[in-house]
């Protein structure tokens, strides 16, 4: 399905995307990663199953060191850029699983590394990429805003800036949760759902999908709260949205990105909205019944597929739990089924909104 060239989003000048993203650069990433990382598990549990009416399987990418599938993105990123590219340094902007992804990977490979975050962003997320070695600047009311100002650095200091859904090695790192999924099942899956913010982990998964398991059908879920990515895959049309108040903050994406709607319009077989209940309820399923953490981007999966539950009855379904970074205050409220904490503000996100966002010498 095409994309409508009948737009107003542009791809902006400093950003790194090199081109398409095909199966051979999942292959090589694979290989890659394998050096550094350990699959996570794919698992079972019979009352989750009992609960879909199906046979559910379930990625924990939450069992990441970094509580988040965005490790293999980063990792892999940082191993293909040539000597060069890494001493220009990294910018980027994230709402925190992609910068923290992006920070670790800088402080192995020894380059500088600046993230963008909007205010009022998690704060364990802020001090988790502070700790990594990060330069952490808060700038704009939203991811997209926060890009912006990621943008202008990289044109005033000449930093590589590394968007989170366009840059096409994260897309192939990401996509390596597919292969290991595949290679982990004992049967082949008929559907796999996967949560969709700025869908690179949708792209790389549907790239492998229709690759090695062509009859399987891949589903995206995204927040009703941010819904640009998913009106993009059922129109074409690649228009912003506003974004209303989610849990699921690592979907909140305002600006859809033309090449990564491509792929998904190209891959992926369907694409849901979720409402912020049925991602409360996705939390506490996976805390009552597989006993694991699950943020609110995390759980989209599962939301998706309870919402299609009778589509879905007595089938094989992969679900991906993307990552696990709630706060305690989130996760006690959510569980307790009392509204959602405002994110408040520890010592060192003060200590971040005091800072200069000017370019460092």
């Amino acid at each position: 399905m095409p994309v409508s060239s009948s737009t107003h989003v542009s791809m902006p000048a400093t950003d790194r995307r090199t081109g398409a993203v095909h199966f051979d650069d999942i292959v090589a990433a694979r290989r890659l990663l394998a050096k550094r990382l350990t699959p996570t598990p794919l698992v079972s549990h019979p009352l989750l199953s009992q609960r879909l009416g199906c046979q559910a399987a379930v990625k924990l990418e939450n069992a990441q060191a970094l509580g988040s599938f965005k490790v293999r993105g980063g990792l892999n990123l940082l191993s293909t850029l040539a000597p060069a590219e890494r001493q220009r340094g990294l910018v980027t902007a994230t709402r925190g699983n992609h910068g923290q992804s992006l920070a670790h990977a800088a402080q192995l490979f020894k380059v500088r590394c600046v993230v963008f975050v909007p205010e009022a962003n998690n704060p364990d997320k802020n001090a988790a990429m502070a700790a990594l070695g990060a330069e952490v600047h808060v700038s704009g009311h939203d991811f997209d805003s926060a890009w912006s100002a990621a943008e202008t650095f990289a044109e005033r200091s000449g930093a590589l800036a590394v968007h989170p859904s366009r840059e096409p090695a994260l897309i192939a790192g990401y996509g390596t949760v597919a292969t290991e999924m595949l290679e982990q099942a004992r049967q082949p899956f008929d559907a796999v759902f996967v949560p969709v913010g700025g869908g690179s982990l949708a792209a790389g998964m549907g790239l492998v999908l229709k690759a090695l398991s062509p009859h399987t059908r891949l589903i995206g879920v995204q927040a009703s709260s941010a819904p640009a990515l998913c009106r993009a895959f059922h129109t074409g049309e690649l228009r912003e949205y506003p974004i209303a108040e989610t849990i699921a903050d690592g979907l909140a994406t305002r600006i859809p990105s033309p090449d990564t709607v491509a792929i998904l319009r190209d891959t992926l077989d369907d694409m849901v909205e979720v409402g912020e209940a049925e991602i409360h309820a996705a939390i506490r399923c996976y805390a009552d019944t597989l006993h694991q953490l699950a943020e609110g981007a995390g759980a989209a999966a599962l939301a998706g597929a309870l919402r299609l539950r009778r589509r879905i009855a007595g089938q094989r379904v992969g679900l991906v739990l993307s990552g696990g970074n709630i706060t305690s205050s989130v996760l006690l409220s959510v569980l307790h089924g009392d509204p959602v904490p405002a994110a408040q503000p520890s010592p060192i996100s003060h200590a971040l909104s005091s800072m200069d966002y000017g370019v460092k010498p």
